[in-house]
């Protein structure tokens, strides 16, 4: 079993969604941790998490247990919360233009019975309790308790309701929460007596990713779902804890939480954080989209590099040409408009360079032809604009992409749209996209 199975798994796109099923209030018949059956191994993990992060509990952690039965109705309940509600349907629409899930998944019911499939334990900042599933296997006890207790103490010198307060920037918030999941797997692994010894040897870091990624196979639910799900599911843990282990390396741990990633382009590449000074490090281009011409618009957020990363491997099936496309942005925004003949996505990117952004054109460009299913077009050297139309077939409606490479305020800009038949390409008005740096 993987770190990933040992608490509430939080997908890069659902971090406010999970962050209501993660720290939501307790409920008020859990045994208090004087009284409960882990007192013992709290008060063992508690000075040597400290030790490990340079950081002091405030107050005594707390810990109370709950039944399975307990955490399903809780979980069920946020899922149907109107905000929930509201959020996982732009979702759905989004990853369902794109062709990253099926056009008939649910992703409330998969997301349920991904959670309920992997909760074992999760810290509540709201009752300040941690809280463990009763029943759970021994060994996972001790595991999870290390791990919620790092969010425990994270809690203490980090405000993480307000830090899931903010659902408009989800590339942001989702980098926060790696970074917290992150330092709860390093600790959880560097102080855990099997993994711990490999974790300080050579290679020993790789081998334990592998084991982490590996053991996810054996939960049926996580295994059948999209990859877009099982990629976001993980990133938290497996992208969060080797940027700590990294962090580690360089700099002292307590002052990780005062100094956090704010994109997932830092996190994932050194250059872009560890810097001479903070200063220094490149921060999101804020891309902002105008009012669709026709249509609602039901969802707008940011995709970040990691998860345009994600919707180009979908479709080209290569992971390093995913990884060059999708290097280089500087910020995006991403739109889901609901017009009579079908929902529409419009996909603005600011790029640092225009050779980054000629190259993501192209590649963007091959990501819809293959989405579709459609030959490969003649496309003259240096063109600048894309458009496909799509004939319906038994797979999907008839649809028009179009792809365009423009300059706002000196910077380069990939402008994608996908839109149902019947509905106009030009669905924004592209000169009034805004970029603030």
């Amino acid at each position: 079993m993987s770190p990933v199975s040992r608490c509430i798994p939080r997908p890069q796109r659902f971090l406010a969604l999970v962050a209501l099923l993660v720290w939501s209030t307790g409920c008020s018949t859990a045994k208090p941790a004087g009284d409960g059956p882990y007192a013992e191994l709290v008060a063992d993990a508690v000075p040597r998490i400290e030790a490990q992060l340079g950081l002091r509990y405030t107050t005594p952690p707390k810990l109370a247990t709950r039944s399975k039965a307990e955490v399903s109705t809780f979980l069920m309940h946020q899922l149907t919360s109107e905000r929930a509600r509201t959020m996982m349907a732009g979702q759905q629409a989004l990853y369902r233009v794109l062709g990253l899930i099926p056009d008939t998944m649910q992703l409330g019911g998969l997301m349920q019975r991904l959670l309920e499939e992997q909760v074992v334990g999760y810290y509540d900042p709201k009752t300040k309790v941690l809280y463990v599933v009763d029943g759970a296997p021994k060994a996972l006890v001790q595991q999870t308790v290390t791990h919620e207790l790092v969010h425990a103490l994270q809690d203490q010198h980090l405000n993480l309701d307000s830090v899931q307060a903010q659902t408009d920037d989800a590339d942001r918030q989702s980098t926060v929460q790696a970074v917290l999941e992150g330092q709860a797997v390093f600790t959880q692994l560097l102080l855990d007596p099997g993994t711990g010894p490999m974790m300080k040897m050579p290679g020993g870091w790789d081998r334990i990713r592998d084991l982490i990624r590996n053991g996810q196979t054996g939960m049926p639910v996580f295994a059948s779902a999209p990859r877009i799900i099982r990629e976001g599911l993980l990133y938290p843990y497996l992208g969060g804890a080797d940027f700590v282990r990294r962090y580690h390396e360089q700099r002292p741990m307590a002052s990780l939480l005062t100094d956090l990633p704010v994109s997932s382009m830092q996190l994932l590449n050194d250059g872009a954080y560890f810097t001479a000074t903070p200063a220094a490090r490149p921060v999101p281009t804020v891309v902002t989209v105008p009012p669709p011409v026709t249509g609602t618009v039901v969802y707008t957020n940011t995709l970040g590099e990691f998860e345009t990363r994600l919707a180009l491997v979908q479709h080209v099936k290569d992971e390093s040409l995913a990884r060059r496309g999708a290097g280089g942005l500087a910020g995006d925004r991403v739109t889901v408009v609901r017009t009579p003949q079908g929902d529409a996505v419009v996909w603005a990117s600011a790029w640092t360079n225009s050779v980054d952004a000629a190259d993501f054109l192209d590649i963007l460009a091959d990501a819809a032809r293959r989405r579709y299913e459609m030959a490969k077009p003649e496309v003259p050297p240096g063109a600048t604009t894309r458009r496909l139309d799509v004939a319906a077939s038994k797979t999907h409606a008839a649809r028009t992409v179009t792809l365009s490479l423009l300059q706002r305020d000196g910077q380069p800009v990939v402008l994608f749209t996908d839109v149902p038949a019947g509905v106009s390409p030009t669905l924004i008005d592209a000169a009034r996209l805004t970029l603030r740096r």
